[in-house]
């Protein structure tokens, strides 16, 4: 009788190229006190973890984070900062995450590269298509910043873009909530989890998943969304084995 080894039962990854979306909010943490802390590095070094556990699995990996821990675009009226000026001070919020990301991602020893759609050469690659490509094909981490260097462009829209770009798989949209609801399962108690839903039915139940820019983007290339608890202990694995994690969003 032959005994099948815990090698031979391995599992494949179902998404070889993903382009994970972090929020910058992901990141906050409470300094204590009531006090606001822009960065948590627990749950940085959690996602770093994360992340490496599924790189060592051969799975290539892109990065984009927001920057709404750091700062978040306000109302002209109140604050006297343009729309394109604070979109621009918004994109350097990204890259400063992304290089928190990065160290983070290099302790645990994985090789990374920081691209930023904002030329500074001095700590990040200008953004360069098939560069980040080859850099992927050679399994280092790529982290996309500076959005898509344009004002009036969401990080969502940042993410699509670069994910149909590099031709990634599917776009691993990381949230602090387990999926796509009827309603805000916070607020709602009522509300119940969709497992699979349609990019026509997320526009017709107007369901925030991405902004619409992003989302057209998305539905446009047939590029699937999965929206899941990124802050729950492996999970991301079980997103890129093709587990039934969170809400897949597709054709």
């Amino acid at each position: 009788m032959q005994h099948t080894t815990r090698k031979e039962q391995h599992m494949e990854p179902r998404y070889k190229r993903i382009l994970l979306k972090l929020s910058g909010e992901a990141l906050m943490g409470d300094g204590g006190n009531g006090q606001y802390e822009p960065m948590n590095h627990s749950i940085i070094a959690q996602y770093a973890r994360e992340i490496k556990a599924v790189v060592r699995e051969g799975v290539e990996v892109a990065v984009v984070i927001g920057g709404g821990n750091i700062y978040r675009g306000m109302n002209e009226a109140d604050t006297g900062i343009e729309r394109a000026h604070g979109d621009y001070m918004g994109m350097l919020a990204t890259v400063i995450n992304g290089m928190a990301v990065q160290a983070s991602l290099e302790k645990e020893g994985v090789f990374t590269r920081l691209q930023s759609a904002i030329k500074m050469e001095q700590i990040a690659e200008p953004y360069i298509r098939r560069r980040a490509i080859r850099h992927l094909e050679k399994h280092r981490v790529v982290i996309f910043a500076a959005g898509t260097g344009n004002p009036y462009f969401t990080t969502d829209t940042a993410g699509s873009l670069r994910a149909i770009e590099i031709k990634a798989d599917v776009i691993l949209k990381g949230t602090r909530v387990d999926g796509i609801y009827t309603a805000d399962p916070e607020k709602d108690p009522t509300a119940t989890k969709f497992e699979t839903i349609t990019f026509r039915d997320c526009i017709n139940k107007n369901l925030k998943v991405m902004d619409m820019t992003a989302f057209t983007l998305c539905m446009e290339n047939n590029l699937p969304i999965i929206v899941f608890d990124m802050n729950k202990p492996g999970n991301l694995m079980k997103v890129v084995m093709g587990e039934k994690v969170g809400t897949l969003v597709k054709g």
